[in-house]
């Protein structure tokens, strides 16, 4: 158990209409925390990491996942203060430090003394979000992944893992964590994608979801077929896919120096409503 006389400590069961009530107050940008709250249930000990709290007085005002990822909720430069020193006693065990960029970047700045240097920062990633049917047409020719397709869409995601992240989602265990994710998003219905011969031309996933809104993930053309205008169309496929059957809100976040996928989303009609920021371990 935290030290509770520090204002931070691991968050209960107990906790969870004070967690709700703070996710509550923006749960677009806070989708990915809102879902693992959602997936665990009645019981945050099933989300797959530990979740903090940081309060003033008997009120929660911040949050912090510490699990696979570090990612602050709603934190105060206080919280980011304490934050960091409850990461630095416990050391690093996560793969990315993520998030809105306010809290994320003086985050880092308290971590990066003894947990740096980095492989990567993305300092400045523009969360995007649209309520609107696409401003351009879908592609008719993108649609959910079939299991029985689960090969193909595994071999398109690990090269888009590695062009994205610079590093091997097989690394570590062969691919079998990674397949299995793929697999699950096929499973939900989740995996979207553009087939040519048995082949991946275009894909996305919707990554993340909650009944308030979804977040697109992965957007991947294949690189001999970039420049004939799949992009845009695919991604209207999924994010009017996903508004009429996930939730009302669609979002996705974007390196700021991928000026070509920025103009992609931009036709789509995603617009700027935050800034996030990654740093890669």
């Amino acid at each position: 158990m935290l030290d509770t006389t520090e204002r931070v400590r691991l968050l209960r069961t107990s906790d969870l209409r004070a967690v709700r009530r703070l996710l509550d107050t923006d749960p677009v940008t806070n989708v990915f925390i809102d879902a693992r709250v959602r997936a665990a249930g009645s019981d945050l000990r099933r989300m797959g990491g530990q979740l903090w709290g940081y309060g003033e007085g008997s009120r929660l005002t911040s949050l912090c996942f510490a699990g696979a990822n570090l990612v602050p909720v709603a934190a105060t430069p206080t919280a980011v203060a304490a934050f960091a020193e409850l990461a630095l006693r416990y050391g690093r065990n996560c793969s990315s430090v993520w998030g809105p960029r306010d809290a994320v970047a003086p985050l880092w700045d308290a971590l990066a003394p003894t947990w740096g240097p980095a492989r990567g920062v993305r300092g400045e990633q523009p969360f995007l979000t649209t309520r609107d049917q696409p401003a351009v047409p879908a592609d008719p020719a993108v649609r959910r992944v079939r299991i029985d397709e689960l090969d193909a869409l595994y071999r398109a995601s690990v090269a888009f893992f590695r062009e994205e992240l610079g590093v091997s989602p097989e690394e570590r265990d062969g691919g079998a964590y990674y397949r299995a994710r793929v697999a699950e998003l096929i499973a939900r219905g989740h995996a979207f994608a553009r087939f040519e011969n048995g082949e991946v031309v275009f894909k996305a996933e919707i990554g993340v979801a909650t009944p308030r809104a979804f977040q697109i993930q992965g957007v991947w053309v294949r690189p001999d077929r970039r420049g004939e205008g799949l992009s845009a169309p695919g991604v209207a496929a999924v994010t009017a896919a996903g508004l009429r059957d996930v939730a009302p809100v669609a979002t996705l976040y974007v390196n700021d120096f991928n000026h070509a996928a920025r103009r992609t989303y931009a036709r789509v009609g995603f617009t700027h409503a935050d800034t996030f920021m990654t740093v890669l371990f």
